[in-house]
This record gives structure tokens, sequence and C-alpha cells, in this order.
């Protein structure tokens, strides 16, 4: 959650993480007697309450344990709050009112929160193609294309839906017949303020009937610098990550004894391979905007077992 401010002169919106502030100026003697209260004026309820020091028995309940000043720099004049723990109900209008020995001052900030699009999620479903996106605000918009454009009905109306902390989930699918599977499909989550995509492809199965196998990650430039990749087996389960900034990648336990390596392209080396592990393997692509998804289906042919063995028969059984 990201909360931005504006000074008002009269009304302005600015942007500052989870902190809103007032400007002072007073010399270190004035600090005696110095009285500090943040107010949210809808309400008027007390955020944070200072004379001499913190004096928190008028403070609102909403706001205990998350308030504090800058305690090494009010002697310089900086009477800014921070605020953690930034909900959607906390926008709004604040007052700060200061005093010191040379008077008082009055000081109105508008604090805005914003939940960024922080991913995109997508995933197909026999002929469905799903996307989704959680815990967003102000309330977001979903858009679809195609690569190459197509006729394919794109204006589907997104399923929206706020929860009890006042954030938006969002969510949208498209129906695909057997001439649009090819098609690349793009959905774009968005606000006023921030927007990611994520980008899906079907490849075509492969099958195997050997116990290794490597599976691409095409949509992956030469190196993998600068994005952040991950592996899915059936859509849900991790089989690893590898973060932007570290070449080394970290395997899930339970595909330790089958993960052999990762190549420099992205590609994902297998071995050990048994029927369970047929299946959707998701190759994530992701950097600070978009996620490319790239699904493969892997098919584990069953492997022919040559059954030989030695029968004794007697002359009578083949007189019969």
């Amino acid at each position: 959650m990201v909360a931005g401010q504006g000074r008002e002169d009269p009304e302005d919106d600015g942007s500052l993480l989870r902190r809103v502030s007032s400007d002072l100026e007073f010399s270190l003697p004035e600090f005696v007697d110095l009285v500090i209260i943040w107010i949210r004026t809808a309400e008027n309820l007390y955020v944070h309450c200072f004379y001499n020091q913190d004096q928190l028995g008028l403070q609102d309940q909403r706001f205990r344990n998350r308030t504090s000043l800058f305690k090494d720099q009010i002697s310089r004049g900086n009477a800014s709050l921070q605020l953690t723990g930034v909900e959607v109900q906390d926008q709004g209008r604040y007052r700060c009112y200061t005093s010191t020995r040379r008077g008082n001052k009055d000081s109105f900030i508008n604090l805005r929160v914003d939940a960024p699009v922080s991913k995109v999620n997508m995933e197909q479903v026999e002929n469905r193609i799903m996307c989704s996106s959680q815990g967003i605000y102000p309330e977001p918009d979903l858009t679809w294309s195609t690569s190459p454009p197509s006729n394919l009905n794109l204006q589907n109306k997104p399923t929206i839906q706020q929860t009890e902390q006042q954030l938006y989930n969002i969510s949208s699918s498209l129906i695909l017949s057997d001439s649009e599977s090819d098609l690349i499909q793009k959905c774009t989550v968005s606000t006023q303020r921030n927007r990611r995509s994520a980008t899906f492809r079907q490849l075509p199965s492969i099958s195997v009937s050997d116990s290794e196998t490597t599976i691409s990650c095409p949509d992956l430039s030469a190196s993998i610098t600068g994005f952040s990749l991950t592996w899915r087996f059936n859509h849900s389960q991790i089989i690893l990550n590898q973060s932007r900034a570290d070449i080394s990648y970290t395997v899930s336990e339970e595909w330790r004894q089958q993960v052999k390596g990762v190549s420099e392209s992205g590609s994902l080396m297998l071995q050990d391979l048994s029927s369970h592990h047929e299946g959707i393997y998701s190759c994530e692509v992701s950097d600070a905007e978009e996620t490319l998804i790239t699904n493969t289906f892997l098919r584990i042919k069953g492997r022919q077992t040559h059954v030989t063995g030695k029968v004794n028969l007697s002359s009578n059984q083949l007189l019969r």
C-alpha cells in the first residue's frame, strides 16, 4: 500500500510514501513547551499528540501503534508524522497543529492511498483463458488484446469485487475456438496511476519416452538479466524461482530430484521423470511492467517392458 500527500494551497495532491508532514521553524529552547497535534479532520479524530513527549491517551483506537514522530528531528523543526500499516480508510484530510513560545500554526494535508497493480495472473482451462488481479485501489480497468489482431470478442465486461479492506479484485475470461488457440492473448489491468500486463501463449505439446527432457521458455531473451523467472507445474505448483538480481535459482523441495538445471536462456532441464510428471509446465518471465507466460503440455509415453522366461514341458505334455 502506498500513501501520497498533498499540502493544501488551497487544495493539491502530491506523492509521498507513508508520511504526512508539516514544516516548522523553531530553535532548541522553544522545544521545551512544544505541542504537536495531528488530527483527521473528517471525524475530528486524534491521530497523534505530543507535548514535550508523546501523549497518546487521546489517540483514536484505529491509529494505535501505527504513528510516530521523528524525535531526532523535532528540534530542527520537523513535525512530520509517520503512519504505518496504511489502509484505504486512512485517506482523507489531516490537520497538523503546532504551538511554540513564538505562537501557533496550522497545516493541512490531503492523504491519498494507492494500492498499485502488482501482478496480473493468466491461465488456460480447456478453451477458456482467465485473467485476474487482486488487492488494487482505486478501482481498476481490464482490457484484452491479441497478437496477431483477431475477430475474437474482447469486450467482455470484467467482474469487479471489493473486499472488506475496500481493495478491488478484478477478473475476466475469453473463450477460444480451435482456430484461435494459436493466438497470443494479452491482458492489461490499469488504474489512473499504474498498469501491468500479462501475455499468454500456448505452445504445442511435447511427448517424451525417456526420463529426461528440456522444456524451452521462448519468451525469455538470451540472458535473464533484468527479469525474474518462475517455472510452475499445472499452474499452481512452483518448480523453481530465479530472481533478476541473482543468477542462481531456488528449487522447491518437491522438485529437487527432477530439476537438472536451468539454461542461460531459461529452459528447464528435467530428469528422473515418471507418469506423475505429465502435465502443464508454465514459464513465467516478469519485469517491472509485464509478465510473459508460456504453457507447454508434457506427455510422458509409457516405456515398453520386455519379459523373458523359461518353461519346461514334459514329453507327456507335448504328446497330448
